[in-house]
């Protein structure tokens, strides 16, 4: 995998267009494993491109044994924050989706109201412009009502919201097991088929609503 920091020259790169065009981003909230597994179970599926705020980075080496270094070599393209001449920064520069996970209240905050001062929220905002996947996984709680009615309000304007919740109905026996789950979601979200986590079957025991009018 290429990792680098964008530039205005890497933007005459020859991307794969073979593949689905993801692009991630870390911000600054707990949970940054949920988003380096991401990138982990995406690699060779689909071209990623990295965006991480200068928290992420902070919290990455407070919260994991992973260096930033070795999170930007499991994406494809990695950007700075700053750097809002990056290719992603622009609607003409075509991919499918955009994920933040996990996303900040701070972060979903600006992209709410389109206050694009990085590369991450101008990149959130050129998905929402363009009518892109936007899935913004909120990692909080509990939720305020202004950060309720913020994330309304941007289901309103079309993206997804995906806080990071676990299930335990497939009896998780490890923490990766719970972090594979919420990675699966994100997964299941772009339309790429995997089995990092058991899916739910039904349960043959239960009665079913017709049954229990006759009891």
């Amino acid at each position: 995998m290429l990792a680098l920091m964008a530039t205005p020259e890497t933007s005459s790169l020859k991307w794969n267009t073979d593949m689905k065009r993801v692009v991630i981003g870390i911000s600054g909230a707990s949970g940054v494993i949920y988003g380096i597994r991401l990138l982990e179970v995406l690699r060779g599926l689909v071209e990623t491109h990295l965006i991480m705020t200068d928290a992420a980075r902070k919290i990455i080496t407070m919260e994991t044994d992973l260096g930033v270094s070795a999170v930007e070599q499991s994406a494809d393209y990695c950007y700075v924050n700053n750097n809002l001449a990056a290719p992603v920064a622009s609607g003409s520069f075509l991919f499918d989706c955009m994920v933040i996970l996990p996303c900040s209240i701070k972060s979903m905050s600006a992209i709410a109201h389109s206050y694009a001062d990085n590369l991450l929220v101008r990149t959130a905002d050129v998905a929402l412009k363009e009518r892109r996947r936007l899935i913004l996984c909120i990692r909080e709680m509990p939720f305020s009502t202004g950060h309720l009615q913020l994330m309304t309000n941007l289901s309103n304007m079309g993206a997804i919201i995906c806080p990071p919740i676990p299930a335990f109905y497939n009896h998780p026996r490890s923490t990766q097991d719970i972090i594979d789950f919420v990675a699966g979601k994100i997964v299941d979200l772009l339309g790429i088929e995997h089995s990092i986590y058991v899916r739910w079957q039904g349960d043959p025991t239960a009665f079913a609503f017709s049954d229990l009018l006759e009891i």
